[in-house]
């Protein structure tokens, strides 16, 4: 836990003090922030103490590609996700690597992300996104773009995970199962912050005693849920389902229901904010760069034709070539899920000299990695969708862009993540010209994932301009939405 290194250095912000270590030298409020400042200065590995803990930092794409080789390197548990266990146990994302329950729910839930599977969850998506334009056509004003797409993700996971309908968007109320969870997981990562302060025994008390009935709401809802569908006839709709009625076809091994609880939460948590998250920043980006939307808009008017309301088949995503450049890129610079640990198998020798045993652990600091000059070029900082061009993606670092995770616990919910966002933003371009605040400054809330703060855009109706749909030629790069993959996303990474 305490992560020594064997008392080996690193370079740190000058001014460290007794007792908080390098704590003033980091933005409480903005502490992603404060690690990317501190990476332009100390390198591409460095370390912060804060109170009794090391926190070690890898923010160039070389060493990062190396602390993604699954043969030598496995996934570590930083103090932020050890304090999530609280909340969501040995759930995908939290669960240590040799839990039995990660690899039996990994297995299980492969099927849910299928090519067939993702097939059932298309109406879904659409259902739901129906309802937030029916939403936003009752509003005045502009949009909170953040606020929204965030609501969206949310009702679409809860509806695919256990069919569960949170009404985001009948009224003012919010869901009481909303804040709760969000309370706990805030919980959580407070926990996270002081565990090693002085005192932090009589802090942590005092948190988890007023943590406790939002805690308590949420697991007994899903309990409910859970023993109303143990209940009922067998149905393998949805994840649920899965859990519920699938054994493993080897060892004929079932989740438990404290399990099933930890996994429809790992999935709510690590799930709607990513994507939300991911939804934000493009759309940000689209409304910031006019010949970008053109491109993305002319695509889409290609594709769905003149009609505003024409709805996507499940076939047509993966032809929005542009719109996951799009998504890519601005998953690039703002990776939802910012970061991963990650720790040797074996003793290992970095290729900065610095000696790794299996009980260290370091940090991926994805927003450095991936604005890393020497795999992404000297306009790193720039928006660039076609930067994802197949002729310009090849010969490119390996593991340089991670915005999902890598290796083993790599998401289990991409593909899922990946054809929602598109479906979004292809329907939203197609249906509405989208414009910003010209004075609004990008602000980044960091929580667990990070987000933009503030950001709205004006929606009008549009007219599609009636086009010929053409394929560009290009074929689609590692990350396909047309591909299953195995889960975590960074910080949710599983």
């Amino acid at each position: 836990m305490l992560n020594d290194w064997g008392g080996q250095s690193f370079p740190h912000p000058a001014g460290r003090k007794p007792v908080v270590g390098d704590g003033l030298s980091i933005d409480a409020s903005r502490p992603l922030n404060s690690m990317v400042g501190h990476s332009r200065t100390l390198g591409e590995i460095f370390e912060l103490h804060v109170f009794d803990q090391k926190f070690v930092f890898v923010s160039s794409a070389r060493l990062a590609a190396e602390m993604c080789d699954e043969a030598q390197f496995a996934k570590a548990l930083p103090p932020a996700l050890t304090a999530l266990r609280e909340f969501a146990g040995d759930g995908l994302f939290t669960a240590y690597n040799d839990e039995p329950n990660w690899a039996l729910a990994h297995d299980l839930l492969r099927p849910a992300f299928t090519r067939a599977a993702m097939q059932g969850y298309h109406p879904i998506m659409l259902e739901t996104l129906d309802e937030l334009f029916a939403y936003w056509e009752r509003q005045d004003g502009p949009v909170d773009v953040s606020r929204d797409m965030t609501k969206l993700t949310m009702e679409t996971l809860a509806r695919a995970a256990f069919s569960r309908d949170f009404g985001s968007f009948d009224g003012t109320d919010v869901h009481p199962f909303i804040p709760a969870m969000v309370q706990a997981l805030r919980s959580g990562q407070r926990m996270a912050s002081v565990q090693t302060a002085p005192g932090s025994r009589l802090l942590l008390r005092r948190m988890r005693k007023r943590n406790a009935p939002h805690q308590a709401y949420v697991d007994d809802l899903l309990d409910t849920v859970i023993a109303e569908r143990r209940a009922a006839p067998s149905s393998t709709h949805d994840l649920l389902g899965i859990m519920l009625d699938s054994a493993h076809p080897e060892t004929g091994q079932r989740l438990d229901d404290l399990n099933i609880r930890h996994q429809i939460l790992t999935f709510l948590v690590a799930g709607h904010e990513t994507t939300s998250g991911a939804l934000s920043f493009a759309l940000y980006y689209l409304s910031r760069n006019p010949s970008v939307l053109a491109q993305a808009q002319a695509e889409v008017d290609a594709e769905l034709g003149p009609d505003r309301t024409t709805v996507p088949t499940f076939e047509q995503v993966p032809r929005f070539r542009y719109l996951r450049r799009v998504l890519d890129e601005a998953l690039r610079l703002w990776p939802t899920a910012p970061a991963f640990g990650r720790a040797p198998r074996e003793e290992v020798t970095l290729s900065s000299g610095h000696r790794m045993r299996p009980e260290d652990w370091a940090i991926v600091l994805l927003p450095a990695v991936h604005r890393d000059p020497e795999a992404w070029g000297d306009d790193a900082e720039e928006f660039d969708p076609d930067r994802f061009l197949p002729e310009r993606s090849r010969g490119r670092m390996p593991h340089s862009y991670k915005p999902f995770g890598t290796g083993e616990r790599a998401c289990i919910g991409r593909q899922f993540a990946q054809h929602e966002a598109i479906l979004v933003l292809a329907r939203l371009l197609h249906r509405y010209d989208i414009a910003g605040d010209p004075d609004y400054e990008l602000d980044v809330a960091e929580r667990l994932t990070i987000m933009p703060a503030g950001f709205e855009l004006t929606l009008s109706p549009r007219t599609p301009t009636h086009l010929t749909a053409a394929s560009d030629g290009e074929s689609q790069h590692e990350d396909s939405p047309a591909e299953t993959c195995p889960y975590s996303s960074g910080t949710a990474q599983a």
